[in-house]
């Protein structure tokens, strides 16, 4: 079993990460800003910092097989989160990304897609830039799992279906996964990597 380091450990993909981990007995180090509804948890130890902190972020990651990001790309440079990384010496960084650099059928990036809601053009662009920088990386194994178009709360069913760099859609013209499902799949690339410094999707 492996010693993970969660980036955003409170959050809603953050917090699917940390339950499926340690469902498989690995044990966790929780970043959040206010990690206070983790403390007590058996295999987890909890580091109460600012992502935007790199030093505070390098010495917590210090000792971890693998880092996971689940941290918003708009409010968090691309480096704040590789370079404690790689200065701390873990050996993998697997990305919650967005579904907004992924292909539409006509070959058109989701987000210049022109319904893509104004609202989170930020956070689309903000995982563009992050997925730029991974590629521009020479020393780093990293992996960028990005969603469906839908990432949404709902149950944990196990089943899946992986892509590429085209967004999935489902035979109901459905574009979705959800948080739970999400982990299972992140989790699953953990233990046997298929997509080393790749971007790769998962949805139903």
């Amino acid at each position: 079993m492996s010693k993970i380091a969660i980036i955003g450990a409170t959050g809603r993909a953050g917090s699917q990460l940390l339950e499926e981990a340690l469902r498989r007995g690995h044990s966790v180090v929780a970043i959040a800003r206010d990690p206070s509804k983790l403390q007590g948890r058996q295999g987890v130890t909890v580091q109460a910092l600012d992502a935007k902190d790199s030093a505070a972020l390098e010495k917590a990651l210090g000792g971890v097989d693998a880092v996971f990001s689940a941290a918003h790309f708009s409010t968090l440079e691309p480096q704040a989160v590789i370079a404690p990384v790689k200065r701390a010496g873990a050996k993998r960084l697997l990305v919650v990304g967005g579904a907004g650099s992924l292909l539409l059928p006509s070959g058109q990036r989701v987000i210049d897609s022109p319904d893509f809601p104004e609202a989170y053009k930020a956070e689309a662009n903000g995982g563009v830039r992050f997925l730029d920088a991974l590629r521009q990386e020479q020393g780093l194994d990293w992996t960028f799992l990005s969603p469906s178009a839908e990432f949404v709360e709902g149950e944990r069913t196990g089943h899946y279906r992986l892509g590429k760099d085209h967004l999935l859609i489902g035979a109901d013209g459905k574009s979705w996964i959800t948080f739970a499902d999400f982990a299972i799949a992140l989790l699953d690339e953990l233990e046997k990597p298929g997509h080393s410094r790749q971007r790769f999707t998962v949805g139903y």
